[in-house]
């Protein structure tokens, strides 16, 4: 193995890249671990100011983002993390390989990502994503199912089915039956998306997402739940057993009930399907349910395997996350960051390997991040039947 294909080891200097609404406590606790964080965002003045609203001030700098000023600023070891955009993150990440930094995010790989993992992964450098709370926390829970299932049942040949569901909504219900958690633009854009799944056996797609949806009870309350994006290549990504069959595979969202009811004008823009209307539509939904200091989010996943193998062998298991937001934070920042962070701490610390990382990948580093997530106030239960 040559010098330059190790891995590059962590410099101790952290750049947070924005500060929105999913930037929480996660960057408190990176503070915590290193002197050498630094937060960037549209200008020094804002940064400062969010620093200042999380009780950060003088615990990291202040930064005005722009791509070039942070390329500038990376040296060897450096870890990037992206709170931007996830069209922002190639960029970012051609930067960190440039450079010899580290790059962490939280959202879902893209394909102008992936392209890049190669290099990344030659020069020594870890590439971390989709370790917020959906994808991430998500896929700790799949991924640790999936693991004990496997010890209970074996690899053997046996049916499965796997469900998936996460949603941010208002503590308290309004006449909405939702609280925008993240930009109103990306809600709309991710229902105009068509969602494969499996269901009943078969590989099932929903052109307009909310018309698959259904009701999902939760420990006795009920919500509404449709799928989103492609589940399918998630099948592969949790390591299930090839001799496994999926009776039903399937990743989505949930809402409170009433919400396919409450949302029936908006689902009429989007059948239109105009660009420059259903942006002009984000921006009146904004306005019109605008989220206040006094305002309480609510965040609910749980995910539930359940296996049928042969002889009797069966095996059932379920996580639930279920928080409300403070008013010190919400519950969508604290169940995106601290995730995020934990992971950067695992490559500050060295023990995330080089190359493409989505969250903690299998099911004994699962167990690992998750007992780190219960200890820092991310709260979940498991429940199994065997």
């Amino acid at each position: 193995m040559s010098d330059r294909s190790a891995r590059v080891p962590a410099s101790g200097t952290v750049h947070w890249v924005g500060a929105g609404l999913s930037t929480g406590s996660g960057l408190a606790r990176l503070c915590d671990t290193t002197d050498g964080v630094r937060l960037w965002h549209r200008t020094e003045d804002r940064a400062a100011g969010a620093l200042a609203r999380l009780g950060l001030t003088g615990r990291a700098e202040p930064r005005a983002y722009t791509l070039p000023a942070l390329t500038a600023e990376l040296a060897p070891g450096d870890v990037v993390v992206s709170m931007l955009p996830a069209p922002e993150h190639a960029g970012i990440l051609a930067a960190c390989v440039e450079r010899s930094a580290h790059f962490a995010c939280s959202s879902y790989v893209s394909d102008a990502v992936l392209d890049q993992v190669p290099s990344a992964a030659a020069a020594g450098l870890v590439v971390l994503t989709e370790a917020g709370l959906d994808p991430g926390i998500d896929h700790l829970f799949a991924h640790s199912l999936v693991g004990r299932a496997r010890e209970a049942v074996g690899d053997d040949p046996a049916s499965y089915r796997l469900t998936s569901y996460c949603g941010g909504v208002p503590a308290v219900p309004n006449d909405f039956r939702y609280r925008f958690s993240w930009a109103p633009a990306g809600v709309l854009n991710a229902l105009r998306a068509p969602a494969r799944y499996i269901e009943d056996d078969a590989e099932t797609v929903a052109e307009r997402p909310w018309e698959a949806t259904r009701r999902q009870i939760v420990d006795g309350e009920v919500f509404e739940a449709y799928p989103n994006r492609d589940s399918v290549p998630f099948v592969a990504q949790y390591g299930l057993p090839s001799a496994w069959k999926p009776q039903t595979f399937v990743r989505g969202t949930l809402r409170l009930e009433g919400w396919l009811r409450a949302w029936d004008a908006v689902f009429e823009e989007l059948k239109a399907g105009d660009d420059a209307r259903i942006a002009a539509l984000a921006g009146e939904l904004a306005a019109a349910h605008p989220t206040t200091e006094a305002d309480r989010d609510r965040v609910v996943l749980v995910v539930s395997l359940d296996v049928r193998g042969a002889h009797g062998r069966d095996w059932s298991g379920r996580y639930l996350l279920d928080l409300v937001g403070d008013a010190r934070e919400s519950a969508m920042a604290r169940c995106v960051s601290r995730p995020l962070a934990l992971g950067v701490r695992h490559i500050l610390d060295g023990s995330l390997p080089k190359g493409l990382s989505r969250a903690a990948e299998t099911a004994v580093r699962s167990e690992a991040w998750l007992s780190e997530l219960a200890l820092e106030g991310v709260e979940f239960t498991l429940s199994v039947d065997e």
